[in-house]
């Protein structure tokens, strides 16, 4: 009973129309205006701005034609090492001699350029093929430097022309010296194999360690040069290192992939 007679007395009551309705506190409009404004500079940053990355990847500084390993065209014994590592012949110069059945024959560049590693010692005894020297292709000392990076296959096509690389060069402090500087001279869209990466460096343990992760595609990066410098490049640093570089030096290449926008990693 006490129920019904507050719901009768409820419709009996006037109904207060007079009085305004708050739908929202200023503080709640405030809140809901930033929140619009913030939404739309998002989906305008999204569609018009843009998102560098970069990608890191092992890199070796050599001269622009690499090297090849030099291999015995006869079997026999070596009687003489007629050429010291470090030294630039050229083509047709003797590096061994070799004690055959037929007789004493020499084994000889193909072309021109500087033995980097010696295989074979006075004494040992070689078969037809086998690896003797790794001779790197540089003619004239002052030919350049190059540096080859060795990026993951699903990363090459983001590489643009001419993208800016940055080099932490293994022998060079980077804390005091700073980084090398270079750019993208070309990509190879094709990826390489351990025995096409050794065969271009002359080193069958380079093509096996720059292949651990699966086969990369070769970048090769053209260094900025300086005449202000003591290598004859440029690093972040004003002077670089005080020496100069020499090939066959491990480094590390960081290269500037293609800007994308916000919005493309929404699209499928």
């Amino acid at each position: 009973m006490q129920f019904r007679q507050q719901a009768l007395a409820k419709l009996q009551s006037p109904e207060e129309l007079d009085l305004p309705v708050r739908f929202a506190r200023p503080q709640g409009w405030l809140v809901l205006s930033v929140t619009v404004v913030v939404m739309a500079a998002a989906s305008v940053w999204a569609v018009t701005g843009s998102v560098a990355s970069t990608v890191s990847a092992p890199a070796i500084l050599t001269h622009g034609q690499g090297s090849y390993i030099l291999q015995s065209p006869v079997a026999g014994q070596v009687t003489g090492v007629l050429a010291e590592e470090g030294k630039r012949l050229p083509a047709n110069s003797p590096v061994l001699k070799v004690r055959t059945a037929e007789g004493d024959s020499v084994v000889r560049t193909i072309t021109a350029g500087r033995i980097t590693a010696l295989a074979a010692t006075i004494g040992q005894i070689i078969q037809t093929g086998a690896n003797v020297a790794a001779v790197e292709k540089v003619a004239r000392a002052k030919d350049p430097l190059y540096a080859t990076v060795y990026v993951p296959a699903e990363n090459a096509a983001s590489i643009p022309a001419n993208a800016a690389v940055d080099l932490t060069v293994q022998s060079v402090p980077t804390q005091e010296y700073g980084v090398l500087r270079g750019h993208v001279k070309s990509v190879d869209r094709s990826a390489q194999s351990a025995q096409q990466i050794s065969g271009f460096l002359g080193d069958n343990q380079l093509g096996e360690q720059f292949t651990k992760d699966g086969r990369p595609v070769a970048v090769l990066v053209e260094l900025d040069k300086s005449s202000g410098t003591k290598s004859g490049y440029k690093w972040s640093s004003a002077d670089g290192p005080p020496f100069a570089l020499t090939s066959m030096t491990m480094a590390t290449g960081s290269i500037r992939l293609a800007d994308q926008h916000p919005a493309d990693w929404l699209l499928p």
